[in-house]
């Protein structure tokens, strides 16, 4: 009896352990995804998809990014690493590096080379400009290296970031229709990803075109198929119902795949396969795989958060989600797996939408600011004196003050005071008064959060809310202000507990949090602080 007894508790002791960990952990980015669309699109959605995780996991209403610019290449680094630009160094998509005087993109590496159907610039990529762990990094070190880490998205910047530094594999999507990675990763592409490019699915989805999902009435939640707000794929003919897009594909190529939903789901396609021939969450050591959306976002920039596009593009994407939560608990198991699924930015009204209906805001293009400071400077100094100016931050050029024998914090102050002149400004920091952010102003702290000294300008400018630098049509992203950094965040699977939470919460919460369900590493750049919620006990 002894013996059966101690027999039982082994298998008992066995078995817990085996539980301490989920055997794969999915990280789910909506590229450009306002909490806003699972409110509002609700009726529409399906009981599988959007609607699964929130009923059967937990949700986070009032999830927040805090620090700007909240923009795609940011927001992925800082869900991963816990962490905003200021510490893990990736303040932009791209950006003008005052240390080194010149244009750098975020995953930028001219030290790899492109694995696949791509060309030279689309794989010369890997994380080597982020300065910080990812919880995917300490997974790895936490496992010996056993469990497996794969990134994969239609953009480079939304596979490689969440991967993190010592990833197996990231996988994204090349203007060719094919996925591509880098040597950074490896020799040569494995047999999988190869074999899943020769399919050439894309084409699949490109030769049905795209039509409405749902019957047109179903879209009373969006304006009228053609409106003023919304820009186009193909410069022929309006934004309407049906999209021809084998027509657009003979002038654009696979690229045309990323303004539809269906980029979502060649992703998806591509997540399954990952999974099966990877063998992820086929063992005890735990698996991690980032999947992010993009073409929300595309869509997003070109028709607008009122379009019927971007309406549709969400219920697919919630039928999408639906058929990959079937495909999981039939290949890991339901409670085997561990989600969570957030956005790396929201985005705001389109400026002339909200004009039109008597809201006193407007969008100004960047060339617009850029022609302004340059003829500003001419006539104050006899010289133009502006370096760069992108992402809010404005540059100067430095020699050509010396050379003039004028005083920076004089040039600086004079600028300061032209722009505070401009109608859409609001505020304007300088690098010595973001550096000496104390936190009791709210504006600047999100700036100083998103400012490296090293890397970012010398004065940065916060628009007036509702104020875009961007086109007539479509929308953007960038501002710290609600519209922008209000995102969802859902848990749901393994050991999550059912329930909401509407008090306010931050993106960096998210990593930590992981690292605490996994029981391993915080990542190096975090504050550590946790969604207590999740661990509650009922």
């Amino acid at each position: 009896m002894k013996k059966i007894l101690m027999l039982l508790t082994l298998v008992i002791t066995a078995g817990s352990q085996a539980q301490q960990r989920p055997k794969l952990v999915v990280g789910i980015v909506v590229d450009q995804m306002k909490m806003e669309y699972l409110y509002r699109f609700s009726d529409d959605y399906t009981a599988n998809g959007f609607k699964r995780l929130m009923n059967d996991g937990y949700t986070f209403h009032n999830m927040h990014y805090n620090y700007m610019p909240t923009y795609t290449a940011p927001g992925h680094a800082s869900i991963y690493t816990g962490t905003t630009p200021s510490t893990h160094g990736i303040v932009g998509n791209d950006w003008f590096n005052k240390a080194t005087g010149k244009d750098m993109y975020c995953t930028d590496d001219a030290s790899v080379q492109t694995l696949g159907d791509g060309s030279d610039k689309e794989g010369a990529m890997s994380p080597k400009n982020l300065l910080s762990t990812t919880i995917t990094d300490e997974l790895r070190m936490a496992t010996n290296f056993k469990g497996k880490v794969i990134g994969i998205s239609i953009k480079d910047r939304g596979a490689i970031l969440p991967a993190g530094h010592f990833a197996n594999w990231a996988f994204w999507y090349s203007k060719t229709g094919s996925f591509v990675s880098s040597t950074f990763y490896g020799d040569e592409l494995p047999k999988w990803v190869n074999d899943f490019n020769q399919e050439k699915k894309y084409m699949t989805y490109i030769n049905k075109g795209w039509n409405l999902l749902k019957p047109i009435a179903t879209y009373n939640e969006s304006l009228s198929d053609d409106n003023p707000y919304e820009g186009k794929i193909n410069k022929a003919k309006p934004p309407v119902f049906p999209y021809d897009l084998s027509a657009i594909y003979k002038d654009k190529g696979a690229d045309v795949l990323r303004t539809t939903p269906f980029g979502n789901d060649l992703l998806a396609d591509l997540a399954m396969k990952a999974i099966e021939k990877e063998e992820l969450g086929k063992d005890d050591v735990t698996d991690f795989l980032t999947v992010s959306f993009s073409s929300t976002d595309y869509v997003g920039h070109t028709f607008g958060p009122r379009s019927m596009e971007l309406q549709d593009t969400y219920l697919r994407l919630d039928q999408t989600i639906a058929d990959f939560l079937t495909y999981l608990d039939k290949t890991v198991g339901k409670n085997n797996y561990l989600i969570f699924l957030t956005a790396d930015h929201a985005g705001a009204e389109n400026a002339n939408y909200l004009k039109d209906n008597k809201y006193n805001v407007k969008n100004i293009p960047s060339k617009q600011i850029v022609s302004s400071l340059q003829k500003y400077s001419n006539e104050t100094f006899g010289a133009d004196l502006i370096l760069d100016y992108s992402n809010f931050n404005l540059f100067f050029n430095r020699d050509i003050i010396k050379q003039k024998g004028l005083e920076f914090t004089k040039v600086k102050q004079s600028f300061k005071d032209f722009l505070m002149t401009q109608e859409q400004v609001k505020r304007v920091y300088t690098e010595e008064e973001i550096l000496a952010s104390s936190g009791g102003d709210y504006f600047l702290s999100f700036i100083a959060r998103g400012y490296d000294p090293k890397q970012n300008g010398d004065i940065v400018i916060l628009d007036k809310t509702g104020y875009m630098q961007y086109y007539d049509t479509g929308t953007t992203h960038g501002s710290p202000n609600s519209y922008d950094t209000h995102v969802p965040l859902l848990f749901y699977g393994w050991h999550v507990p059912k329930g909401e939470l509407h008090s306010k919460r931050l993106i960096t919460q998210i990593a930590p949090t992981l690292s605490q369900m996994l029981k391993i590493p915080f990542p190096n750049g975090t504050e550590s602080e946790i969604l207590e919620t999740l661990f509650e006990k009922k």
